[in-house]
Formats: C-alpha cells, sequence, structure tokens
C-alpha cells in the first residue's frame, strides 16, 4: 500500500498499517515541556496523586528552561517546580539561557522517524527529521509523562511540491510565508504537510528546520520532510549519526490536496500585522520604517540564520532610531558564532546580543516592543499582542530582510544590500 509519510511513521510505531482518518493509541519515543507547560502539568501531576510516580523513561523526557534567565520571583518560583521535578524523577533537565526547548530535543535526543511530543505547538519542527511531532496541552502531557503513550487521528496529508533554484536573497522563510499566503491558516487545520521537491532536497537542514517549525501557523497538525544526507550529516555535528534512518515517501500515496511551488519565481517576502498569511513582498514595504528588529526564535535563530544575517551587516551599522536584537537559539549556535566571529560583526554592527533563549517572540520579557512601535521579526507568528504588546505591529521576515532593513531602518528587500 502506497503511503504518505505520516502514515509510513504511525504504521511503523503500530505494527501495522494505517491511514488517514483512523484513531490509534502510539508509543512517544521523546517528550518534552518548557517553562510555560511544564508548571502545569507538576500542578497536574500533583493534583492526581502522580507526582511521586516515576515517568515512563526519564532518558526520554526534557524539560527546559527555555524563557531565558528568571525575570521574576514568581518565573523563579515557576522554574524551581519544574526543575525540583525533572531532578527527582531523572529527567533530562536544561536551565535558562541555553536555548529553547526545541533545540535541545533535535541537537540532542531526536531519532528519524519516531513520534515526538512535546508541550508547545511549534513542535511541528522535528518534522524535518522525519518525524511525527507534535504539540498537546499539558493535560494530554501527563499521559505521555507517565505512561509514554498519546492519542492520534492520523491526519490526511497535503502534498507541498517546492522545485527550482531559490533566485539570490531568498531563503526558507520565504518558501513558508508565500505557501501561508496560498492556504491562509484555516485550510490546513489537522492535516500533514509533506513537503517534497529538489527545492527542499537542496535545503540545509537549518531551512528544512525553518519551514516546518511554521507549520503550526498555518493550521497544520504536523510537518514533515523526507530524511537524506544533509540530515545524516546535521546528526554528525551533534555526535548522533547513528541516530540517523532513512525516510523516503511513496509517489502515488493518498494526497488530499497537491500544491506546487515554483521556487525560482519567489522573492523576498514580508507577512503584515497581524495575521501570518498576510503576506506582501518586502519591496512592496519599503515605506514603512521599523523601530526594532528581533533575529532568532526556533524558526531562524541557527548558525545560518545568524550568517546570513552578519554577511549583510559586517563592516556597516544599525540605523540610528532602529534597534536590533540577536538572540541565538542554542548554546551550540552561541558558541558556533561566536567561534567564527559570528557574534563580534553583529555586535560591531550596533546588534544587542543575549544568552539563548525564545526572547521577545513569546512576549513576556527581553524585547518587548514599546506602544506603537513597528517591529520585524524572524520568529513565527505576529498577531496582535504576541511579542508582550497590542499596540506594536509585528512584520515577520528572512533573516536576510531582517538584516537589510536594521540597515536602513525601513523594510528593505535584501537584494538591494547584498554584495
Amino acid at each position: 500500500m502506497e503511503q504518505t509519510l505520516v502514515e509510513k511513521i504511525i504504521s511503523k510505531n503500530m505494527g501495522y498499517d494505517v491511514k488517514a482518518g483512523e484513531t490509534v493509541v502510539v508509543n512517544v519515543a521523546f517528550a518534552a515541556l518548557h517553562d510555560g507547560s511544564g508548571p502545569l502539568l507538576v500542578r497536574l501531576m500533583q493534583e492526581r496523586h502522580y507526582d511521586k510516580d516515576p515517568v515512563f523513561d526519564p532518558s526520554k523526557v526534557l524539560f527546559a528552561n527555555e524563557f531565558g534567565p528568571e525575570s521574576t520571583k514568581e518565573v523563579a518560583n515557576e522554574h524551581a517546580l519544574c526543575r525540583r521535578y525533572a531532578l527527582e524523577h531523572g529527567c533530562h533537565w536544561e536551565e535558562g539561557g541555553t536555548g529553547h526547548v526545541h533545540a535541545h530535543v533535535y541537537e540532542n535526543f531526536l531519532k528519524c522517524g519516531t513520534v515526538c511530543i512535546v508541550g508547545d505547538s511549534h513542535t511541528t519542527v522535528h518534522g524535518a527529521y522525519g518525524c511525527f511531532a507534535t504539540g498537546c496541552g499539558s493535560t494530554d502531557m501527563v499521559a505521555v509523562t507517565r505512561f509514554g503513550k498519546t492519542w492520534i487521528k492520523v491526519p490526511e496529508t497535503f502534498r507541498i511540491n517546492v522545485t527550482g533554484q531559490l533566485p539570490k536573497g531568498v531563503y526558507a522563510k520565504d518558501i513558508m510565508l508565500n505557501l501561508a499566503g496560498i492556504i491562509k491558516s484555516d485550510q490546513a487545520i489537522y492535516k500533514s504537510l509533506e513537503f517534497r521537491g529538489d527545492t527542499i532536497s537542496s535545503l540545509s537542514m537549518e531551512g528544512r528546520l525553518t519551514i516546518t517549525s511554521m507549520g503550526v501557523d498555518v493550521g497544520a497538525k504536523n510537518a514533515i520532510m523526507e530524511t537524506d544526507e544533509h540530515t545524516r550529516e546535521y546528526l554528525k555535528k551533534f555526535g548522533r549519526e547513528e541516530d540517523y534512518v532513512e525516510i523516503k515517501g511513496d509517489e502515488d500515496a493518498n494526497y488530499e490536496r497537491v500544491i506546487d511551488i515554483d521556487a525560482t519565481k519567489l522573492q523576498p517576502m514580508v507577512s503584515k500585522p497581524h495575521y501570518v498569511e498576510n503576506v506582501d513582498l518586502a519591496k512592496n514595504c519599503r515605506d514603512q520604517h521599523v523601530d526594532m528588529i528581533y533575529i532568532g526564535s526556533c524558526t531562524n535563530g541557527r548558525v545560518e540564520d545568524l550568517h546570513v544575517a552578519a554577511d549583510i551587516l559586517r563592516g556597516k551599522k544599525v540605523a540610528k532610531g532602529t534597534r536590533l536584537l540577536v538572540i541565538p537559539n542554542s548554546s551550540y549556535v552561541f558558541k558556533e558564532c561566536l567561534r567564527d566571529g559570528t557574534l563580534l560583526t553583529l555586535a560591531e554592527a550596533g546588534a544587542m546580543i543575549e544568552a539563548p533563549n525564545c526572547g521577545p517572540c513569546m512576549g513576556v520579557h527581553q524585547g518587548i516592543p514599546a506602544d506603537n512601535e513597528v517591529v520585524v521579526a524572524t520568529q513565527n507568528r505576529n498577531f496582535k499582542g504576541r511579542m508582550g504588546n497590542p499596540t506594536a505591529s509585528i512584520y515577520l521576515s528572512s533573516p536576510a530582510t531582517a538584516a537589510a532593513t536594521a540597515l536602513t531602518g525601513y523594510i528593505t528587500d535584501p537584494r538591494e544590500v547584498m554584495d
């Protein structure tokens, strides 16, 4: 039977063939929570008197303080609650300032072709490893953490074919913003987005992670890609080549919808306030002044992203009246960009560099915009109030467009400033 990637992965998990529409209870290969979902889970465990019971497998459960070092005593107490639970149960624990939860998972634990559940909506990012990966709420995470299982209705699949060479100044983020303009935020609800085509196979893992991280932002249950030598080499960087498994799709699987994107025709894009699907060409927004630029998040805070920004900003200065915030999304990224001079280049251009964390994307600390300010961010969401101030306006872009905008103080097509 020809199967979609999701059908293949869940069939392997179950030990028999499944198809879209079936509801199954799967084994979870890895589970994680952060300092938003973690405290809720611990309190639910306490209410149900599960807090002294073991988790299903401590080596497969991570608690991570991804929002950064404690900003208030109340936040410190939430972190202490999770820290205590994680250490008492022998789970993996990561302190603030070491990166977001998803980076910890895919850098250190994720195995290709498995089921990964995290108490965070952007768990779709792990589909770049050929995984069925999706987020769930803290109530469902009780069962995941205690028993290592969860229920899934096997989703129908949209196949997204992306073909052709990306033009200069166009990146993975532009592919996803283009797709958002096609399917909006309501057409792919509880669907799997399966990305195929020679453009996708030529992308680095950093680029692929950018695309899959935003699967949920167009309503999808998960986003997924085949694995290949790019995947293997990325795992090898972290000493985990043995976690590579080849995951390939079937050409004649039953896809609910097929969408073709010609990458050669793409241009640098932005998503305008206050919806991800409200997309436009960057060059059409050149009259928009920008107060703050944020480069980082689980969507665009990796080594490749910071390299792209540094190449544009090298030897130049951030425009007066505009501020640039750069936050690597993991300790690995921070160290690599420290060693190769990327962070120095960005700092010399005028960027403020912070320790690895989510930053202002989640809207409670470190970079909240002032009233009525305009922000260009490489994150994944731009709805009203997302960055902590409901009067601010957020434009989403690639790191290249963000860096170009930092130079001029206005939304700028990066091709105008690239050498």
